[in-house]
């Protein structure tokens, strides 16, 4: 059976990190992106200079800058950031055209079979890390594995600029000592219910059935059940022809106030808006997506009717679909805002009628 090689590549603070490399006065100092103090902002990204006093991304920029008052808040800059992410892609894709991003910071890459036939998937990250450093003055961090779950909290093991490895051999030791906390996809309220049930570590939730668990979570507990056995047959999927684009941020902790969650909306609708303009593009259509606290996720979708060309109509448009979910009645724990419906290419003729030869 073939073995995969993924890496999960996680840029480190990357809207602040751009900022420090920009303006090297701000080195070593708590630089907080995204909302301004006084308005209804919320952190887009914190250095980690600012998240020793707990700042993090979705906070209210109010509460952030009273957690590190001498924070520097910075709007966000977002064609730099898209114009950055798009250097350091082409990185990538001299090793591998398998390359899923994530978002502008992160990406999954498949270098079993990679372009410059490098054995080991370790020596690939290092050589990325090494060249996205060199090229951009950025730092990156790295996980590789044979999966992409595994891959995924090996990035996050060491940062900034770290590199963690799992391998085939090292994945149930790893898994068993996993606090329950740290598995991707699992939240503090989620974590809070397998506490209560007594699960602290990956080896406690291995005892837990497959019927139990589809009985304490639904359809999350298959979920569950996999991952802490190391499955996970998710292959990295490069992209298509782009048929939306946009900005989902996981809260640091679930919530039900309506105005912490429109603050949020608001923040998402002006760097979907920044990132339409990086891209030359404009749809019709926003999508909004909830996760609620359960990980059941819905989605919310309306047309404008024309063009969108602003965060403001973003904004309503998502604002008005909120109504339209359980969110103040259930507790939310991750936000999404996307454009879609783009015009068609230059040369996309639209759809052909086939004709058969009777």
């Amino acid at each position: 059976m073939l073995v995969r090689k993924i890496i999960h590549i996680d840029m480190d603070a990357f809207y602040a990190s751009i900022e420090q490399r920009d303006n090297p006065s701000l080195r070593g100092k708590p630089v907080i992106v995204g909302g301004l103090p006084g308005s209804r902002g919320v952190v887009s990204t914190a250095s980690y200079e600012a998240r020793k006093f707990g700042v993090h991304s979705a906070m209210p920029s109010g509460m952030a800058a009273k957690l590190c008052p001498h924070g520097i808040f910075l709007p966000c800059r977002m064609d730099i950031y898209s114009a950055e992410s798009e250097r350091i892609r082409k990185i990538f894709l001299e090793y591998t055209d398998l390359v899923e991003p994530l978002s502008l910071d992160e990406a999954y890459l498949d270098v079993t079979h990679n372009k410059k036939n490098i054995p080991s998937a370790t020596w690939v990250a290092e050589k990325i890390q090494k060249r996205v450093l060199s090229e951009t003055g950025l730092t990156a961090s790295a996980g590789v594995s044979f999966n992409m779950f595994l891959a995924k909290i090996a990035s996050g093991l060491r940062k900034p600029s770290g590199l963690t490895v799992i391998t085939p051999k090292e994945a149930d030791t790893f898994i068993d000592g996993l606090p329950i906390g740290d598995f991707w996809g699992i939240g503090k309220v989620t974590a809070e219910k397998f506490h209560g049930l007594g699960i602290e570590k990956g080896k406690d939730l291995k005892k837990m059935s497959l019927p139990d668990l589809v009985l304490a979570f639904g359809k999350s507990g298959i979920y569950y059940y996999n991952i802490v056995r190391g499955i996970d047959n998710r292959m990295v999927t490069p992209d298509l022809p782009r048929k939306s684009l946009g900005r989902e941020v996981t809260l640091e902790r679930d919530t039900d106030s309506i105005g912490e969650i429109q603050d949020i909306l608001r923040e998402l609708s002006v760097e979907v808006d920044g990132m339409l303009k990086e891209e030359k593009l404009t749809g019709k259509t926003v999508t909004l997506k909830l996760k609620y606290g359960d990980f059941t996720s819905i989605t919310r979708q309306q047309s404008a009717g024309k063009w969108i060309d602003s965060p403001n109509i973003i904004f309503d448009i998502a604002s008005g679909l909120l109504k339209k979910t359980e969110a103040g009645v259930r507790k939310v724990r991750l936000i999404g805002v996307s454009v879609s419906g783009f015009p068609p290419p230059p040369d996309d003729k639209g759809p052909v009628q086939l004709t058969f030869p009777f």
